[in-house]
């Protein structure tokens, strides 16, 4: 869950770019059929087996459209969900329902799959030393989020970015000279409080990481006899990572290696999205009234104020209505109402 700061600098400007990106000036389906404010909820279900993940960006999405939504949750980050389990319901004006539905699913279906696939091959390295790391290969401005289900999933987060760490591969090490003078000139140019990992391709590269001093070494794309080799040559000297084309379906191999991580784009790059559905949409038989059908009139009522005078309130009664139109307010012996002064409002009275 992002806590309060991240949310405002980092992932409201992220899920206002995605809903402007969805609506650049009006819904017009909506507005055609929906042209008034019209209360009404719809349930989120789940239609496949998974690992939950983005329910608190699924309700910003809606929050950020109209902060008077209201969103009770069955379920969070990280539970296992089932076919057929319901884990929301979602309260608000229609429109604004409407307006944020597919933006919303589409986070929290791209970040339940993800951390659903992670889930999945970290229980295949259970029992071992060995970490789960994603990489940096990201659907661009999605880092954060897809980030973030690696780690519900039982995942670990490898750098965020290029400022988080320094980690030569062979591009650099080729503009360097060699292994040897890349580890250096890093050594002199990046803080100490920064590891140095290199990228290497083979027993010769392994052996010149080790001399040159880099805390992690990390094995490529080499066959697993070269690997079992590598292992012998660093022999502690670092934390060694192994990485290249690792899957679901592969990753057991390496489990017997002993290495520290093992990293896998395939995390974010590959997991398939998780299918979930916005379902049974249900409209209010108007914007104040929940519950059974009753019958609705106009009075005046006194409502007193807290320095002990009375104002006038004119107000929509519903008979035979006990739920409120906040959520909120449970309280036995309260219904709902609708107060035209001294503003508009949806206000709760006694009975």
């Amino acid at each position: 869950m992002f806590d309060k700061v991240t949310l405002k600098l980092n992932v409201d400007p992220l899920i206002l770019g995605a809903l402007k990106e969805d609506i650049t000036s009006e819904d017009v389906s909506t507005n055609s059929v929906m042209p008034e404010p019209k209360l009404g909820e719809v349930e989120l279900i789940c239609k496949q087996d998974g690992i939950i993940c983005g329910l608190q960006v699924f309700a910003r999405t809606f929050e950020l459209l109209d902060e008077d939504v209201e969103i009770t949750f069955f379920a969070k980050d990280g539970d296992e969900v089932k076919k057929g389990q319901k884990m929301a319901v979602v309260r608000g004006d229609i429109r604004v329902l409407l307006c944020g539905e597919r933006t919303a699913l589409n986070y929290l279906q791209r970040m339940s799959g993800i951390a659903t696939y992670t889930n999945g091959v970290a229980k295949l390295l259970a029992g071992t030393k060995t970490k789960l790391l994603d990489t940096r290969k990201t659907s661009p401005n999605n880092r954060i989020f897809e980030k973030y289900a690696v780690r519900i999933g039982g995942g670990n987060n490898h750098r965020y970015n290029l400022t988080d760490g320094v980690l030569l591969k062979d591009n650099h090490i080729g503009a360097a000279g060699g292994v040897k003078q890349a580890v250096t000139m890093a050594k002199e140019y990046a803080p100490f409080v920064r590891k140095i990992e290199v990228e290497v391709e083979n027993l010769s590269m392994v052996r010149e990481a080790v001399e040159a001093g880099a805390d992690i070494i990390l094995l490529d794309n080499m066959s697993h006899e070269d690997m079992r080799e590598a292992m012998n040559i660093i022999g502690g000297k670092a934390l060694v990572e192994v990485s290249g084309n690792v899957t679901k379906e592969n990753i057991a191999k390496i489990t017997d290696l002993g290495v520290d991580f093992v990293s896998s784009g395939a995390l974010t790059h590959s997991a398939p999205i998780m299918d979930i559905s916005l379902k049974i949409f249900i409209l209010y038989r108007s914007n104040h009234c929940r519950g059974e059908l009753g019958s609705c009139s106009n009075e005046w009522r006194r409502e007193k104020k807290s320095d002990s005078r009375y104002i006038k309130t004119f107000v929509k009664s519903c008979a035979g209505y006990t739920a409120c139109t906040d959520i909120r307010c449970k309280q036995a012996g309260y219904s709902a109402g609708y107060s035209a002064y001294p503003r508009e409002e949806y206000r709760c009275f006694l009975n």
